[in-house]
């Protein structure tokens, strides 16, 4: 008898723990009185069914706890001067954190925005002003990401926080440059987001007051990440962080998110396996192979 209801308790323990694992958690988060609540921006043209399936994918399971918006091509004019024909399909949700939190960026949809990394978008948004906040991006379809960026413009707009025009047209001038330089033969997303965060990091520490030191600058961290670039793309370089310094943009207030990025940054490449130690092993792997190669065939005819 006693053996019969262990074997009961032990069915009904079991079934409880299987119902209780199969339901759905969601995480309940109260709302935030002081910061406000996330903001959700959807890019304009999505389905009413790709709305849902994006709402799903940014964790945005009560349509009364987010204030939600569309962003369109005419945002894109209004905040960086973009195509008010542009279609948008990139969206966001954006947590405004406390001070001091620093910048989180979760791309929830990596196969999907092809050309900008999640430190791509820190790097730019610190740029346009942005700090202390959880930014998470997704797109339904394959896409670039820019119109994203747009979106978490717009996000602090309605909220009454004023960003720079200019900045934010910097900002966006900065991706641009970063997705183009990553297109290039020997240069990973990882580097290039390395190279921007160290000439920032230059920056606030050398505070340049010439054209001719922000170059500098450019040509040191080159030289330090061991990046070869065209004249043309240097240059493209050096004119960006001008403007910067032209703008008076103040990277020492934002140096440990910059610190942050950097480690974030070196600790992806590490995991991919982007380290310099690691493609000297590849190009001695197939320098070892191919001589091997040569000696079997002059094997073959001696």
């Amino acid at each position: 008898m006693i053996k019969t209801m262990k074997t009961t308790m032990m069915i009904l323990l079991a079934f409880a723990l299987i119902v209780g694992l199969s339901k759905p958690a969601y995480a309940t988060t109260s709302i935030n009185e002081k910061l406000g609540v996330p903001i959700l921006v959807l890019g304009g043209n999505l389905s009413d069914a790709q709305k849902k399936e994006v709402r799903e994918l940014l964790h945005v399971n009560d349509d009364q706890a987010v204030e939600e918006y569309t962003i369109t091509g005419e945002d894109a004019a209004k905040y960086i001067n973009g195509n008010p024909e542009a279609r948008m399909f990139s969206s966001a949700k954006i947590v405004r954190e406390e001070e001091g939190t620093g910048l989180t960026i979760n791309i929830e949809t990596p196969d999907n925005i092809t050309e900008v990394t999640s430190e791509m978008y820190a790097n730019a948004l610190l740029t346009a002003g942005v700090e202390n906040a959880t930014v998470d991006v997704a797109s339904p379809v394959k896409v670039s990401g820019h119109s994203a960026l747009t979106g978490i413009y717009k996000a602090y707009d309605v909220q009454g926080v004023e960003l720079d025009k200019e900045r934010m047209e910097l900002a966006n001038e900065e991706l641009g440059v970063a997705t183009d330089l990553a297109k290039k033969d020997g240069l990973s997303q990882e580097k290039v987001s390395e190279l921007l965060t160290e000439i920032k990091k230059d920056i606030a520490e050398q505070n340049p007051a010439t054209k001719e030191e922000v170059e500098q600058i450019v040509q040191e961290q080159l030289s330090n990440l061991n990046i070869s670039l065209s004249e043309a793309d240097r240059q493209m370089l050096v004119d960006l962080f001008n403007k910067m310094r032209d703008l008076n943009i103040d990277f020492d207030k934002v140096k440990n998110q910059l610190e942050d990025l950097t480690n974030t940054i070196k600790d992806k490449a590490d995991e991919l396996g982007l380290d310099e130690g690691f493609w000297n092993k590849v190009a001695n792997f197939f320098s070892e192979f191919f001589q091997a190669l040569s000696n079997f065939f002059k094997g073959l005819f001696n």
